[in-house]
């Protein structure tokens, strides 16, 4: 089994869209009225899908954690500690919900904390080197 990307599920097309084109730089190629949304980042499938037509395709109704969730997070890497202040910098001023400004962890790696507008955790990180060149050695 392969892992093939991850979705969320989402309220506001439109503004997931804008977020994630706009303040995070997803290349998506729909349009903001689309129901859902594919698109390839660093090779991992990532998908919004309208929560209403999720639940008539499947013929059930769902629960939906409102505000700022913890049940996942979406894990962004840069290649560098000041790359890490500089996103979430960025991002913030974009639109992005500040959750933990970039903090130094005593284990080595720089991270901060943002969500997205339907609350969605996401994480910036770096162990201030190049993903592939500790990711292909430590894990």
């Amino acid at each position: 089994m392969r892992l093939d990307g991850f979705g969320l599920f989402v309220n506001d097309m439109t503004k997931m869209i804008r977020f994630y084109r706009d303040v995070l730089g997803f290349e998506i190629k729909e349009s903001e009225d689309a129901v859902n949304v594919y698109l390839i980042k660093d090779d991992t499938l990532f998908m919004l899908y309208g929560r209403e037509n999720f639940e008539k395709m499947t013929s059930r109704k769902y629960e939906y954690v409102k505000g700022l969730n913890a049940h996942f997070e979406i894990a962004l890497y840069v290649d560098t500690f000041d790359e890490v202040d500089k996103t979430f910098a960025d991002a913030v001023s974009k639109g992005a919900t500040p959750v933990l400004e970039p903090t130094t962890e005593p284990w080595g790696q720089r991270t901060c904390y943002m969500s997205d507008p339907e609350g969605n955790l996401i994480e910036i990180g770096s162990w201030n080197k190049p993903f592939r060149s500790w990711s292909d050695q430590d894990m």
